[in-house]
């Protein structure tokens, strides 16, 4: 989760170490999920920059405008003075592997984002080639899974064509260097905005928010996965019936996280952090 700031032509972004899950924004944090997220966003961003142009202008507080230099020690390494884009409201979601709601929807219809697939896919196993499968961007509630048809009635349809052709070019780029790397990029959600009336990626990029990771040694199709991201915080609310209730108050007292979830689970962003950089610290 982050917090955005509007500069005029450009935009602070300061990634914290709020937690959300099932919509709610739970009242505990996880130390360093900010620093970590932003750098490995910064890490991919920098890869990437040869497939396309990106926002980002500095990850340097040092060279951030003064007023906000004044304030560098809150900041530092979890923030990005980024251009000001306009942003396209699609999620442009790439799925190497079917699971998660591609795998709710292929029960249901044999079909993700209304392509059809061939019968006896099992749940988590590799798809015969990746598929874009875009979503609605909602500012609120939960966004809606789209076919790329829908998707050229929102945005301009030469312009949908051009971020599914790049959304699947830098799913592919990540995908190959990970499986180097012993992860498994299941699948992964990009955003892009116009930027002087270039198409440029905005957002995060590969991170364990934005992607689903999953080891390689560990990957067994036919069931759910164990991922590098916060799936222990996910299955205590569960195991607490949080899916069970409605209405849920900010200080309810289901939405607190013991410590050894809190540390479980900022290992296994740190896991990730240190899998894809390749640095042991922040």
């Amino acid at each position: 989760m982050r917090d955005i700031y509007d500069l005029g032509n450009e935009l602070l972004i300061i990634a914290t170490d709020r937690i959300s899950a099932f919509d709610y924004i739970l009242p505990d944090t996880i130390s360093d999920k900010g620093i970590i997220l932003n750098q490995i966003s910064a890490y991919w961003f920098d890869q990437t920059a040869s497939i396309i142009p990106n926002h980002i202008i500095s990850t340097d507080v040092n060279e951030f405008p003064q007023d906000i230099r004044d304030v560098s020690d809150d900041i530092q390494k979890r923030s990005m003075l980024v251009k000001k884009a306009e942003k396209f409201p699609i999620e442009c979601i790439v799925r190497g592997y079917i699971t998660g709601s591609g795998w709710k929807d292929y029960k249901k219809t044999g079909k993700v984002c209304g392509i059809q697939l061939p019968e006896g896919i099992i749940e988590s196993e590799k798809l015969p080639e990746p598929l874009f499968a875009p979503s609605t961007k909602a500012e609120k509630g939960h966004d809606e899974n789209i076919s790329f048809e829908e998707m050229s009635h929102i945005v301009d349809p030469l312009i949908a064509e051009k971020i599914r052709e790049i959304s699947l070019q830098l799913y592919s780029f990540a995908h190959d260097i990970l499986m180097e790397k012993n992860i498994i990029l299941a699948d992964t959600k990009f955003e892009f905005g116009l930027y002087n009336n270039e198409i440029i990626l905005i957002d995060e990029i590969f991170t364990p928010d934005s992607s689903r990771f999953w080891d390689k040694d560990e990957h067994e199709p036919g069931k759910s996965q164990k991922s590098f991201d916060k799936q222990f915080v996910r299955d205590y609310l569960i195991s607490k019936g949080i899916q069970n209730k409605v209405n849920i108050a900010a200080d309810d007292e289901i939405l607190h996280l013991p410590e050894n979830i809190i540390d479980r689970t900022r290992e296994k962003y740190m896991q990730a952090y240190t899998s894809i950089t390749g640095k042991t610290s922040l």
